[in-house]
């Protein structure tokens, strides 16, 4: 066990993520500054020029005003607390952002007969704006980055793994040493709560959070305490997996693959009142 590390435990998981479709990078090489980065600095949690583009490609047929309108309400949630904003994105993610536009009117007729002010200015429509894919996993982008620096609120954190989809961060994932006796399972999940503290707009979008000491892992959501972080015990959804695999490789190979993970999202997660005024996020598991 004296090998066996933090770092060897991420690096098996971003493995794992690349197996099932996964791009991978590290933070340093999309970091502010560096020739190409996707980041303007450190307090930018979503990748905005590559989310301009996914807007674009997933809506060919919406004019870029009516796409730059669907990109502010994405980048700039309403809400005093985090829950209540995480379900407004939650809703635009799987619905679609509702857009009005101009579209601009024909051109007059031959014969010479000039247009209202109303025509002039275009015929007004309304569409949506798709956001993610749901039907075809391959039309989306799916990013991890590992060693994710976020500065918030004068506070500079770095999560282990951070899952894009579409340039939107929808899971964080963070990692211990099984090794280390002071580094266990739910010392990951206490990091987690002090990140939702201290740099709550890279939770804004979260669908999942995973914790893992590299034996033992749990998944949950937003709001679970850690009752509800539970393990995932299926790869396939058919049977349960192998109980000589580690809980994080079943518990990525079971979620994040692309397919399942999007159906996840969309089918199995609500959001209930707590009875105490608070928001409950709960997500289907595989509990058995």
């Amino acid at each position: 066990m004296t090998a066996f590390t933090e770092s060897v435990v991420e690096q098996a998981a971003l493995a794992w993520l690349k197996s099932i479709g996964w791009r991978v990078t590290h933070g340093l090489e999309i970091a502010p500054g560096e020739p190409g980065a996707e980041r303007a600095d450190y307090a930018q949690v979503v990748l905005e020029a590559l989310l301009r583009d996914a807007l674009a490609r997933l809506n060919p047929s919406l004019p870029p005003e009516a796409l730059e309108d669907a990109f502010r309400r994405l980048t700039r949630p309403e809400g005093a607390e985090l829950s209540g904003r995480n379900r407004a994105l939650h809703r635009l993610l799987i619905e679609g952002i509702p857009v009005e536009y101009l579209q601009p009117s024909p051109q007059p007729s031959p014969s010479g007969r000039g247009r209202s002010e109303a025509e002039a200015e275009g015929l007004r429509r309304w569409g949506i704006v798709r956001v993610i894919d749901f039907d075809d996993p391959g039309a989306n982008d799916w990013l991890a980055v590992n060693q994710f620096t976020v500065t918030e609120n004068k506070h500079t954190r770095r999560p282990d793994v951070v899952l894009f989809v579409n340039e939107l961060p929808l899971a964080v994932v963070e990692l211990k040493n099984a090794a280390d006796e002071d580094a266990t399972l739910w010392t990951a999940f206490q990091q987690l709560q002090t990140y939702k503290a201290e740099l709550p707009s890279l939770f804004a979008f979260n669908e999942v959070l995973l914790v893992s000491d590299g034996v033992e892992a749990r998944v949950g959501t937003l709001t679970a305490g850690r009752e509800w972080m539970k393990p995932w015990r299926t790869i396939t959804g058919e049977r349960l997996a192998d109980p000589h695999l580690p809980e994080l490789q079943v518990s990525i190979e079971g979620l994040c693959a692309p397919r399942r993970f999007l159906d996840l999202v969309r089918d199995f997660i609500v959001f209930e009142d707590a009875g105490d005024g608070t928001l409950a996020k709960k997500m289907a598991g595989y509990h058995q």
